[in-house]
C-alpha cells in the first residue's frame, strides 16, 4: 500500500513541476502585439528628428504601445540587430549577404522595405562663392585632390551618409586627410557655418525650412549647393520633385529592417511608417515617400 501512495506522490509531484514548467514556457511567449507591448529599436541617427515626430504619432494613436528607441550611426544600428539588442531598425541600406547568412545561421530571417527616399545635401559657408559641384569635383573633395583645399565635415566615422558616399562616389579609395567627423549633422552645420573653407555633408531634413508652406526654402545659416546630373546635362538642389526620379545625384532610400515571425509590435510601427500617416510625415520632412501616391504639379516660378 506504501508502494502504491509512493508512487501517485511522486506522479503528484512530477505533474505540479510540469505544470509549473508550462506555465514559465508560456510566460517566455510573445509579450507584444502589433498594438500593444514594448519592444527596442535602433534608428540612423540622422533621421532623428523624423523618427522622434513618427513615433509621438504612432504612441498617441496606441497608448499600449513603448517603443525604446536608440539614436545611434548606421554601423552600430546593424550592429545591434544583428547580436538581437534590437528588433528593428530604420537604415539606408540594406543587409549584405554575409549579414544575411549570419542571421540564417541562427534562424532569423529578416523582412525589409524601402519606405521614403532621401538626399545627401551638399553644405557651404554662406560666403562661399562656389554653388554648383559635379559628381567628379565632390570626388575630388573628398579624396583631398581638388585645387581648392576644403575642409570636409561629416557627422560621425559610422555614418550612413559616409558610408554612402565611399559606396557610391569612391569606392576602393582613400579618403584624403581633409576630412574629419563632427559628432551630428547638426555639428556639421554649425561647423561649416562659421569656417569659409569648409564643406559638409547632411541629410536635407536638416537644411530644409520648414517654414516655407512650398517646400522650397533652405535655412539661412548655410548655403546648400546644387549638384551637376550629367546625364540630363542640368543640376539640381535636394527638392522633394528632383528626388523622386533621382534627377539629384546624391539620392538614397530609408529602409525599415525587422527580425518578427509573428504579428508583433516590430511589425506594426513598420506598417505605421509605410501607410498614409507615416508616409505623410516622411513628406512633411521633405522626404520623398515612397509607399503612397505623390502628384507634382507644374509651377511657374518666373517674377
Amino acid at each position: 500500500m506504501r508502494s502504491v501512495q509512493k508512487i501517485a506522490y511522486i506522479f503528484s509531484i512530477a505533474f505540479v513541476a510540469l505544470f509549473l514548467l508550462a506555465c514559465e514556457e508560456t510566460k517566455k511567449g510573445p509579450t507584444d502585439t502589433m498594438t500593444s507591448g514594448s519592444i527596442n529599436i535602433a534608428v540612423d541617427e540622422t533621421y532623428r528628428p523624423i523618427i522622434e515626430e513618427q513615433l509621438k504619432v504612432f504612441d498617441s494613436s496606441f497608448p499600449e504601445t513603448n517603443i525604446k528607441s536608440s539614436f545611434k550611426s548606421e554601423s552600430d544600428c546593424i550592429k545591434d540587430f544583428l547580436n538581437d539588442s534590437a528588433r528593428l531598425i530604420l537604415v539606408t541600406r540594406q543587409l549584405s549577404p554575409d549579414e544575411a547568412k549570419f542571421l540564417e545561421q541562427k534562424k532569423v530571417v529578416a523582412t525589409s522595405l524601402a519606405i521614403a527616399k532621401d538626399a545627401v545635401a551638399v553644405i557651404l559657408n554662406n560666403s562661399s562663392t562656389d554653388s554648383v559641384f559635379s559628381i567628379s569635383q565632390i570626388k575630388e573633395i573628398l579624396t583631398g585632390s581638388y585645387g581648392k583645399k576644403y575642409t570636409v565635415v561629416f557627422d560621425n566615422q559610422g555614418s550612413s551618409t559616409l558610408r554612402y558616399m565611399l559606396d557610391s562616389l569612391i569606392a576602393g579609395e582613400k579618403l584624403g586627410t581633409n576630412v574629419f567627423a563632427a559628432k551630428s549633422n547638426d555639428s556639421v552645420i554649425d561647423y561649416v557655418s562659421k569656417n569659409p573653407d569648409a564643406i559638409g555633408f547632411v541629410g536635407v531634413s536638416y537644411v530644409s525650412d520648414f517654414t516655407d508652406p512650398e517646400g522650397l526654402a533652405f535655412i539661412k545659416k548655410v548655403k546648400v549647393a546644387e549638384v551637376f546630373n550629367e546625364k540630363l546635362g542640368k543640376s539640381y538642389a535636394p527638392y522633394q520633385a528632383y528626388i523622386a526620379p533621382n534627377w539629384y545625384p546624391l539620392t538614397r532610400r530609408l529602409y525599415y529592417i525587422h527580425r518578427e515571425t509573428y504579428p508583433a509590435l516590430g511589425t506594426g510601427f513598420a506598417n505605421f511608417l509605410a501607410k498614409e500617416r507615416g508616409q505623410l510625415i516622411f513628406k512633411q520632412a521633405r522626404l520623398f515617400p515612397l509607399r503612397s501616391d505623390v502628384i507634382f504639379r507644374e509651377a511657374d516660378l518666373a517674377p
